[in-house]
């Protein structure tokens, strides 16, 4: 004699179905959140911090504009910069890194490109790049007056740029790009602070003197 159970219907089976549905989505959403707080650990272990930039010196060879006569920059400058890396599980790749000179807010010398660097953990790395106006760079007529004018009182402020790429590497992983932007402000002293009483002779040996090393912006 066969006996049939009964399972409540159809009643009784869409309720258990229900259960079963229940059970899974509470399980994908302890899935959800266990992945989530393993991705949060991981990174507050890891989270890389941005590199240190300083900029060490700043020679400047030439400087040379004449407004009203003509608004050409001539310059040709040389940067120290050092960059340390200050991760102690997370390299830097610095790629397609470019260094140029601002004033106020204007390009001075086309960009020069750094060669493409792996950082190590606690690494430190030290470029030397040459900056040229070439002919290429024509200021505009209230700053070129403005520089001259500079020139004459003693000081020039200028800054020194560097706009690029880097990526993270923790172990075998390595990151996508992330945009680098830093700047470094440099103080420059003209004829020894004396200036160039209204005649700017655009540089010479120690014409233009750098003030002080010291830390750069910076933001990824």
């Amino acid at each position: 004699m066969s006996v049939i159970k009964d399972c409540g219907g159809h009643k009784g089976c869409e309720c258990e179905k229900e259960k079963v549905h229940r059970r899974l989505c509470w399980a994908l959403v302890a899935l959800v959140l266990l992945t989530l707080f393993i991705v949060l650990v991981v990174w507050l272990a890891l989270r890389p911090h941005k590199p240190r930039f300083y900029l060490q010196d700043l020679s400047v060879l030439c400087l040379n504009v004449t407004p009203p006569a003509s608004a050409y920059l001539f310059t040709t400058m040389q940067a120290t910069v050092s960059a340390r890396n200050d991760n102690g599980r997370v390299g830097v790749y610095y790629d397609k890194v470019d260094v140029y000179a601002q004033y106020k807010d204007v390009a001075i010398t086309v960009p020069t490109r750094l060669p493409v660097e792996y950082q190590g953990h606690y690494d430190q790395s030290v470029w030397s790049p040459f900056l040229q106006s070439l002919d290429h760079v024509v200021l505009p007529p209230n700053l070129a007056v403005a520089l001259a004018q500079d020139e004459t009182a003693g000081y020039v402020l200028v800054d020194i740029r560097l706009d690029g790429w880097v990526r993270w590497k923790v172990g075998t992983w390595i990151s996508g790009h992330y945009h680098l932007r830093v700047n470094c402000p440099a103080l420059l002293t003209v004829n020894g602070g004396k200036g160039s009483y209204g005649v700017n002779y655009g540089g010479g040996d120690g014409y233009f003197r750098f003030q002080q090393a010291a830390a750069c912006a910076v933001d990824v």
